[in-house]
C-alpha cells in the first residue's frame, strides 16, 4: 500500500512540475486583494482508521489582506476537508468519518520576480476536527463521536498559474491529508 501511495505522489509531483515548466503565462503574483481557492485530493493522513480509506478531499480559500512591505502578503481564509475509513471482518463493520473545518492565515512570498506565475506560501490553521465512529456486528453495536476537538497546525504550499485565473497547487501540512494536490482558481 505504501509503495502505491509513493508512486501516486511521484506521478502527481512529476505532472505538476512538467505542466509548471511548460507554462509560460505572464500571471500576476499573489498580492493584496487577490483571492485564490484550492480544490484538491489528498494523499496520506495522520487521522486514525483501519481498512479501506476514502480519498481525502479538501477546499480552501485565501484572500490577500495585508501587503507587509518587502516581497510578501498576509492572507486569511478558510478550509474544509473530509475523509473516512471502513473496516469489515467476519460480520463486524467499523466506520470512521473525519471532517476538518478551519480558519487559516498565510504568508505569501512574492519576491520571485522572474516567476510571477509562482505563489509560495506557508502558514497556520486553527481547526475543529469532527470525528464520527460507528461499529456494528460482532455482538457490539456502537455509535459515538470521539476524538473531536480543536487543533492548531502548520502548512506550506505552492501554486503555479497556467492562466490569469487557473492553476495547480500542492500543499503539505495537517488537514484531512498530509499532501493535497489539485486545481487552484484565482479571482
Amino acid at each position: 500500500m505504501k509503495s502505491i501511495i509513493q508512486k501516486i505522489v511521484k506521478k502527481a509531483i512529476f505532472i505538476f512540475l512538467s505542466v509548471a515548466i511548460a507554462s509560460s503565462v505572464n500571471a500576476q503574483p499573489f498580492q493584496q486583494g487577490t483571492t485564490a481557492a484550492n480544490v484538491g485530493i489528498g494523499l496520506g493522513t495522520a487521522l486514525g482508521g483501519l481498512g479501506k480509506a476514502r480519498p481525502a478531499i479538501s477546499v480552501s480559500i485565501d484572500h490577500g489582506f495585508w501587503d507587509i512591505g518587502g516581497p510578501g502578503v498576509i492572507s486569511l481564509g478558510g478550509y474544509i476537508g473530509n475523509t473516512g475509513y471502513k473496516y469489515t471482518d467476519a460480520g463486524y463493520t467499523a466506520k470512521w468519518n473525519y471532517i476538518v473545518v478551519g480558519a487559516r492565515g498565510a504568508y505569501h512570498y512574492n519576491g520571485f520576480t522572474d516567476l510571477p506565475n509562482l505563489d509560495v506560501y506557508g502558514g497556520a490553521m486553527l481547526a475543529y476536527n469532527i470525528v464520527k465512529y460507528k461499529a456494528e456486528g460482532g455482538g457490539t453495536d456502537l455509535g459515538n463521536n470521539y476524538g473531536s476537538g480543536l487543533g492548531l497546525s502548520g502548512f506550506v504550499g505552492g501554486r503555479w498559474l497556467f492562466t490569469e485565473s487557473l492553476g495547480a497547487y500542492a500543499e503539505l501540512g495537517y488537514g484531512v491529508s498530509v499532501l493535497a494536490v489539485g486545481l487552484t482558481f484565482k479571482f
